[in-house]
């Protein structure tokens, strides 16, 4: 399979329900940077791991106001994504390789156009749902010793994305993940993410996002809240 803007997603009629299973990351808590910061974003390759409904055994969140949660299970971040950002940001280029921005499963195909807000997919007993975006932070910057990835990063859409754990059980690198269960009327990732990054959305459009089924808890709060926010002069009356 090819990457972005290499002929692989615009040649494809539609997106494919099932992938291979690429890589498998886990991992405790590390320092990185020249201040030595605490954090999980380091993880080690693993032929397997078993996934329960509160993580992964054998990874760690470092900072758990931000990371981790029931929402937050599992962070899956597409492969395909790697050349762009190496082409990007050449000094890092030896560094960014599935497993570096902190991922637990590396897939090729599925990017944030293939996945929905609400999707099921799974490999044998395990099944995951998507509940949100992965939000960008600094620690990346940290990792890659580029000040400006995570926010080149977020303003691309490329963010990967989180799930939630419905059914435990074992993933092994190698297996295959299928798409078993999708929303009536699916809002792919990459639409959710220019939504919600909007400076003046409309609030038809939030109201759609916070409608979504599987919709992170938090996600739904936050939106709530920008709808308030509209409805009380944020927004232009003549963009609702």
């Amino acid at each position: 399979m090819t990457g972005p803007g290499e002929g692989g997603q615009q040649d494809r009629p539609g997106p494919p329900d099932r992938v291979r299973l690429g890589g498998l990351y886990a991992g405790g808590v590390t320092l990185i940077g020249p201040a030595q910061h605490r954090t999980g974003i380091v993880k080690a390759a693993r032929d397997r791991v078993e996934v329960g409904v509160e993580g992964i055994l054998g990874d760690v969140q470092a900072d758990r106001r931000f990371h981790g949660g029931p929402d937050k299970v599992v962070h899956h971040f597409p492969a395909d994504h790697y050349p762009e950002l190496a082409r990007r940001f050449p000094a890092a280029a030896l560094q960014l390789v599935p497993g570096s921005l902190g991922e637990n499963l590396s897939t090729l195909g599925w990017t944030e156009a293939d996945l929905a807000i609400g999707d099921v997919y799974g490999a044998g007993t395990v099944v995951l749902q998507v509940t949100q975006p992965r939000s960008p932070c600094w620690k990346i910057n940290e990792r890659l010793g580029e000040p400006d990835a995570s926010r080149w990063i977020a303003d691309q859409g490329i963010t990967g994305w989180y799930c939630r754990v419905l059914a435990p059980g074992e993933l092994r690198v190698g297996d295959e993940l299928r798409r078993i269960q999708r929303p009536a009327a699916p809002v792919p990732l990459r639409d959710f993410w220019r939504t919600v990054q909007a400076h003046r959305p409309r609030p038809i459009d939030l109201e759609r996002m916070v409608s979504i089924p599987g919709l992170a808890v938090d996600w739904c709060r936050r939106l709530q809240e920008r709808l308030k926010w509209l409805a009380k002069g944020g927004e232009d009356s003549s963009q609702s």
